[in-house]
């Protein structure tokens, strides 16, 4: 009888093994090769191609501290389970890229591995980038070969145990990676394919619209649904078809104008997308700007993230609401929400007012801000911030009246959010 316990426990532990061995392999395992895309007539060209791809993919973003050198890393991206730090991609031999090939590159954007096979951690969204198809990532490489080599080590990233033990990464790829250049959709549009491969491929979109789970993976990242981005405290809106928490109300061509320009009849990109909007929409040509609204419009409308029922505001909430307004924002946003095209947003509608975290119009209120500066609107109007003038309990009564009114029906917000949202700006 022990013989046949002991033999049984045998099977199971190899068993175990060969499971763990499997999802390792997943989890590790690269796609087919593709062979280096036949470069263009013109060198000239494929660098011009690279260089829109960059600024498409916002890689400065994560790769160029504020002040420092392009692309020669240092640029802290906070996680929940510590931070990472945007290496050096200058063509610097010994500290950059210099020394990597085409196929290294290919390698690190389509299977997430680095020049050395190590596993590459995801805050580098090779999860999307694995859908460029070789010739995008040749370009890129083009590009990144004529930007000035920067002597500067890659700063070591800063995570707590386990999750600094890369080799885990080959279980958390089994699970939620799969290798592999998107495929256009022979029952769609040229238009919409091209807008499909812009927001899920090196546009990255799902990276801060979608929801993540303990893991750190995206849920349903095709359905854009909106989520916190983790460590800056603002929330990314849902960009499906909801006419209230999404972009059901605006058509393709507003999408592209918010895009281009930082502001449309609904919105104005504030906070991480004003970022985004400076640094790497704005470049977007007319045909690709209206292709990602063609595909966005196309998305069914899902419910939010972190959507659920409102709880509307009190009278006396509102009353009180609706004199802070008067006093400090009616004047730019005007009495009905309606705010001043080219100016200052529309406050009725706004889906940023209407998300189901109040977060992103408590920041702009305690801390004020800017509209993006782009070619369309190089000297952006600004809104004061309001955190050193009034208290928690009135900005709580101010963002209540505010998604609560014009036919917004967001609901009330409490004090103790408002202080949650000042304290975690105070810290940063």
């Amino acid at each position: 009888m022990k013989r046949i316990i002991t033999l049984g426990l045998l099977a199971l532990a190899m068993l175990c093994v060969a499971i763990a061995a499997i999802l390792y392999w997943m989890g590790t395992r690269d796609d087919a090769p593709a062979r280096a895309a036949a470069p263009p007539p013109e060198a000239e060209r494929l660098v011009e191609q690279g260089r829109y791809l960059a600024r498409l993919g916002n890689c400065m973003a994560c790769h160029t501290t504020q002040g420092g050198q392009p692309y020669a890393g240092g640029t802290p991206i906070p996680t929940p389970f510590g931070t990472l730090y945007g290496p050096n991609i200058t063509p610097d031999p010994q500290t950059g890229i210099g020394a990597w090939s085409a196929d290294d590159f290919w390698r690190a954007l389509h299977n997430g591995k680095s020049k050395d096979g190590s596993l590459l951690y995801p805050a580098f969204p090779y999860t999307e980038y694995t859908r460029m198809p070789r010739a995008d990532a040749d370009a890129l490489f083009a590009y990144l070969r004529t930007v000035p080599p920067a002597s500067q080590p890659s700063r070591p990233h800063d995570l707590a145990f386990p999750y600094d033990q890369r080799g885990l990464l080959a279980f958390w790829r089994a699970l939620y990676f799969k290798p592999g250049v998107q495929a256009p959709d022979a029952g769609q549009s040229q238009q919409w394919n091209r807008g499909r491969y812009l927001v899920r491929g090196p546009g990255h979109c799902a990276a801060c619209h979608a929801p993540r789970n303990r893991l750190g993976a995206t849920v349903n990242p095709e359905a854009l649904s909106g989520g916190l981005i983790a460590g800056l405290g603002w929330y990314a809106p849902p960009l499906g078809g909801a006419a209230s928490t999404g972009l059901g109300n605006w058509s393709a061509a507003d999408i592209a104008l918010l895009l281009q320009t930082g502001m449309a009849r609904h919105s104005t990109a504030a906070g991480p997308m004003a970022e985004v909007v400076l640094g790497s929409s704005q470049y977007l040509s007319d045909a690709d700007a209206l292709a990602i609204g063609t595909y966005l419009k196309s998305l069914p409308a899902t419910p939010a993230a972190g959507a659920g029922p409102a709880s509307m505001p009190s009278a006396a909430l509102m009353d009180r609401g609706a004199a802070l307004y008067t006093q400090h924002c009616a004047q730019c946003h005007q009495a009905q929400g309606q705010g001043s095209a080219g100016a200052w947003p529309a406050l009725a509608g706004n889906p940023t007012v209407t998300a189901p975290s109040p977060a992103n119009v408590i920041r702009m209120v305690l801390d004020g801000g800017y509209a993006p500066a782009t070619a369309a609107y190089p000297r952006p109007h600004g809104m004061p911030p309001f955190g050193p003038v009034l208290g928690d309990t009135d900005i709580a009564a101010l963002v209540s009246y505010v998604r609560s009114s014009w036919g917004n029906q967001a609901g009330a917000v409490t004090s103790f959010e408002v202080q949650r949202v000042r304290d975690a700006s105070t810290l940063r």
